[in-house]
């Protein structure tokens, strides 16, 4: 048994998104993205399907060019290889469930403003 949590110790970046992992699983690793309102992880690909929930605040969610406004207890999935880019409209906490096969690195280097 594992457990982790989505509010315990949270750390609001001042310049770009703060990205941890919780916990992970046989087959997920499971992500928090803490968002400060305006930050933005700028337009990326994933080479796995991805589930992203909100789990507090709001965030724009861009699918190719295309803006999906997600409010706390919002989830979307993607498949593999769909562009998307995210935008905190308010202070936010982003729960992203990754493959075990995709690795943090890869989420902590995309680019942010």
């Amino acid at each position: 048994m594992k457990i982790a949590s989505l509010t315990q110790d949270l750390i609001f970046n001042e310049k770009k998104p703060a990205i941890n992992i919780m916990l992970e699983t046989e087959t997920s690793k499971e992500i928090r993205i803490v968002f400060k309102k305006g930050q933005i992880m700028k337009e990326h690909k994933t080479p796995f399907p991805i589930v992203v929930q909100v789990f507090k605040g709001a965030i724009d969610f861009g699918i190719n060019g295309d803006k999906q406004h997600l409010l706390a207890g919002s989830l979307i999935a993607l498949d593999g290889g769909v562009s998307h880019d995210l935008t905190a409209l308010e202070d936010s906490i982003v729960r992203l469930s990754l493959s075990k096969k995709d690795n943090l690195e890869r989420v902590k280097s995309i680019k942010t403003a």
